[in-house]
């Protein structure tokens, strides 16, 4: 399990970024309500010119303080159960492009 946690701190958000943005364009919604969603979550201001890993931008980024409101299901964990603080964040994020992917509206999604 440490190995495939270790794949996914090392994932680059510059490969990432492209699959959220197909992920919720395929659903009609806009590159612009993807980059208000994730700057709400992580407080970024750009989140399309971002590089580096997941860890290297999230582990020591606060998320936004309503981010303890995100509760679901993800890849088949209860977002709210997950222990590992980085992969909480990277699950937390992964919801709401789900929840805007979805059809949610962004207030509902901004809680």
């Amino acid at each position: 399990m440490v190995g495939n946690l270790e794949r996914i701190y090392k994932m680059k958000w510059e490969a990432v970024y492209p699959l959220y943005v197909a992920k919720i364009e395929r659903k009609g919604r806009t590159v612009a309500e993807l980059d208000e969603v994730l700057s709400w979550l992580t407080g970024f201001e750009e989140p399309s010119a971002l590089t580096g890993t997941f860890e290297g931008l999230l582990s020591e980024k606060a998320f936004n303080p309503k981010a303890d409101l995100i509760k679901g299901v993800i890849c088949g964990v209860r977002v709210e159960e997950i222990q590992d603080p980085l992969i909480k964040k990277i699950r937390q994020m992964d919801k709401l492009v789900d929840e805007l992917a979805k059809g949610k509206k962004i207030e509902k999604i901004l809680r």
